[in-house]
């Protein structure tokens, strides 16, 4: 028992210290280089012509730190900016799977080639929803009348020099970690609890039991929650090291993140409940199958 809770303590304080440590580092160096990117540059990029747009938006999407519910005020403002609806959902897409403190945690707890999978195919899964629902001319779904406040994107900032894109990058970053702190926290204790008290033999009793249709399953647990990747990298990172597929965690999580009920209830005020459907549709199909890309690169070891 003392062996557990010394176990439990180690855990829990090295990935503490580290998960802060990098999501500082990381998020304050996204925020210096966010300075240097003028928003008119960005609405030209995004109201170009052929598949740049999307990865734009993607990109766009990626250096945001935002969950689910906070990307939608953007969102509404390229619907107003009459910016292609699936550019923005490009952007709704891969906001709340990939941003600089998610890559910086990935990194720290499992990897950088797990990272860099992960990046590429959340951008991925954005690009292809977008194109989906622009092919589709989903445009008559967009609500008429949105008559309601909604957080317009920043004005451009002026910086008189580097000394000043640093202060706001580091501001930028303490404000996040104040906002997450918490989060991160109680779920770092949570994978510290399943990585020293949940015993192995029933991880993998549970997983054999549904076997291939793991990843779906982890899919549809994770949409009625709400979370964000922060909160919820610790908890998977702890299951997949107790022998959980690393598809079938990753995918909980994205679910989590990136498909909630309250983003459903925000969206209902801009768009209607077709076209959230689809979204959603979309978006769990994207999951389900980068959950079993993520399976595959674990099995062959790639």
């Amino acid at each position: 028992m003392q062996n557990k809770l010394y176990g439990f303590l180690i855990f829990f304080l090295y990935d503490t210290i580290k998960i802060f440590l990098l999501l500082f580092v990381f998020i304050a160096v996204i925020g210096i280089f966010r300075t240097y990117v003028s928003r008119k540059v960005i609405e030209e990029k995004l109201k170009s012509r052929g598949i740049w747009p999307y990865f734009f938006a993607s990109a766009f999407g990626a250096l945001t730190p935002f969950c689910s519910c906070s990307s939608i005020p953007f969102f509404i403002s390229f619907i107003r900016l009459k910016i292609p609806l699936g550019v923005g959902f490009a952007f709704l897409m891969t906001s709340p799977l990939v941003n600089e403190y998610l890559a910086a945690m990935m990194a720290g707890l499992l990897g950088l080639k797990i990272t860099a999978i992960y990046v590429i195919s959340g951008m991925s899964m954005g690009i292809f929803t977008g194109l989906i629902i622009s092919k589709l001319k989903m445009e008559k779904y967009i609500v008429e009348d949105m008559d309601f406040d909604s957080q317009e994107n920043e004005k451009d900032n002026l910086y008189i020099n580097f000394g000043e894109r640093v202060k706001f990058g580091l501001k930028e970053s303490a404000d996040i970690i104040k906002k997450l702190y918490l989060w991160i926290i109680a779920a770092v204790a949570i994978g510290a609890l399943i990585h020293n008290y949940v015993p192995q033999e029933k991880i993998h009793a549970l997983i054999s039991k549904v076997g291939f249709f793991s990843v779906p399953i982890a899919t549809i647990l994770g949409i009625p929650m709400y979370g964000s990747c922060a909160a919820i990298l610790p908890i998977a990172a702890a299951l997949f090291q107790k022998g959980i597929p690393l598809g079938t965690a990753l995918s909980f999580m994205m679910a989590v993140s990136a498909l909630s009920l309250p983003e459903a209830i925000m969206l209902r005020r801009v768009i209607k409940l077709e076209l959230i459907a689809l979204f959603f549709a979309i978006a769990a199909f994207g999951i389900i199958l980068t959950g079993y890309l993520f399976n595959l690169v674990q099995i062959l070891n790639i």
